[in-house]
């Protein structure tokens, strides 16, 4: 008999179970040792548990820390590194392929047809070349075009198992309560109180197969929100990637957003309103280089906030969407946008009051501006973002996260919503892409 491939899945608690599942579960050719983590704090030193893991892994697979890769593979006789997580520069990826291969054991990347589900319902894939591209408000907006068309749509997000993986199986998120009843920490709450808001139902959780069973019992069509700028986890029927005008090149120099990028049915280069016309043309044609068969238009990110007076002349602090300035290493977001938009007096340097695990993020984020992320993966990192705004001197806060942050911590000085919305701009709509495709479909 051959002797199976003991395999290492690198991961951040996403792709990398997911990848398992479909994968190497049932295989009899691999045997998993185990999975590393990364990127989200206090994920390792778990285990990913039999529940979920399958009669051939009885006592489930355990999680270590990334940083004891090369030790992993000499202590584990491992023999194959399967790298399964997302947003790494072409350097880091090469970095961790190099370390693999040094220390003797082989480096794979898994071709995405060997672990996309197929759905029973049409698949529309948000997908992106980086985080903070505009995955969310363009799911949105596709969602609304569809629900204008009398369609019901269910959301299936990219997983965030950061607790228990076991009660994560399958998460069904469709009133507010719900967030509060899953103990949702406030990256979870960014991406699905949008879709809330809009009256969808949002399935996310560990077991993709489920989820995706689940969500076709109510679904006339299903929108894939990818996170970060991972694949998607099922075969899309139209495939639509974000790009950003704003950090130009890194759709060609960033994994997997470049695979996004070639596989796309549409390439939407959002933000086109805030950045250079000269750019922008710039990209398109890299793109179209890359996917001549896609079709590339342009979007507009409107930022807009209700009382626009109330932003004139102060002095602002601002609270910005955390993986988009720390996995996507942009220095800022939609709440720099919107205080130069509405004539704010100054923006306040957050570093001078910053505390705990927010203060740290200074310094191992390096490209972050004079903005707040709005991290909270736990019950003290929340209380740290608390503290952090609470101690700020400035006149107001705005808040350009996704989620109403004041359901999380008690800010005690004023404070404002910024809201940011894809509008069509150029000569082809998303819209009328859309509903072509519906009409395809035969649902239209």
């Amino acid at each position: 008999m051959n002797k199976k491939k003991r395999v290492l899945i690198l991961g951040a608690a996403g792709r990398d179970f997911h990848n398992f599942n479909l994968f190497f579960k049932q295989s009899k050719d691999h045997e998993v040792v185990g999975f590393t983590a990364t990127q989200i704090p206090n994920i390792e030193a778990r285990r990913y548990p039999p529940q979920l893991s399958g009669p051939l892994y009885p006592q489930g697979i355990p999680i270590f820390p990334e940083n004891d890769l090369v030790s992993l593979i000499s202590d584990r006789n491992v023999d194959e590194v399967v790298l399964a997580y997302s947003d790494l520069s072409y350097q880091t990826v090469m970095s961790l392929a190099s370390s693999a291969l040094a220390a003797g054991a082989d480096f794979r990347l898994l071709n995405p047809d060997l672990t996309m589900i197929r759905s029973a319902k049409p698949v529309i894939a948000v997908c992106a070349v980086r985080t903070g591209c505009g995955k969310s408000q363009t799911a949105r907006y596709v969602s609304h075009v569809l629900r204008e068309m009398h369609l019901t749509t269910v959301a299936v997000r990219h997983p965030m198992p950061y607790g228990d993986l076991v009660k994560q199986t399958v998460q069904r998120f469709a009133t507010y309560d719900d967030l509060a009843a899953h103990e949702c920490t406030i990256e979870e709450r960014e991406e699905y109180e949008s879709h809330i808001g809009c009256g969808n139902v949002v399935y996310a959780g560990v077991d993709y197969q489920a989820i995706f069973k689940e969500a076709e019992k109510e679904a006339d069509i299903i929108i894939w929100d990818g996170g970060n700028n991972d694949l998607p986890f099922a075969r899309p029927d139209l495939w639509i990637t974000v790009a950003d005008p704003l950090r130009p090149g890194h759709e060609l120099s960033y994994y997997p957003g470049e695979v996004n990028l070639r596989r796309a049915d549409v390439i939407l280069i959002n933000k086109a309103n805030n950045a250079d016309a000269s750019v922008v043309a710039e990209l398109a044609a890299r793109a179209r280089h890359a996917n001549p068969h896609a079709t590339v238009l342009c979007g507009a990110s409107t930022v807009t906030v209700d009382d626009p007076e109330s932003v004139n002349g102060k002095r602002v602090l601002l609270v910005e969407d955390g993986p988009t300035l720390t996995h996507g290493e942009m220095p800022y977001g939609a709440g720099k946008v919107a205080a130069e938009k509405y004539h704010a007096a100054a923006i306040v340097d957050p570093r001078h009051f910053a505390v705990g695990s927010i203060k740290t993020c200074y310094d191992k984020y390096q490209t972050l501006g004079d903005v707040v992320p709005a991290m909270g993966y736990y019950g003290r990192q929340i209380k740290d973002l608390e503290k952090t705004i609470n101690n700020a001197d400035c006149d107001l806060v705005l808040i350009a996260t996704p989620i109403d942050l004041g359901k999380v911590i008690n800010i005690d000085k004023p404070s404002l919503q910024v809201s940011y919305e894809l509008e069509d701009m150029g000569d082809v709509a998303l819209s009328s892409i859309v509903k072509d495709f519906i009409t395809t479909c035969g649902l239209g």
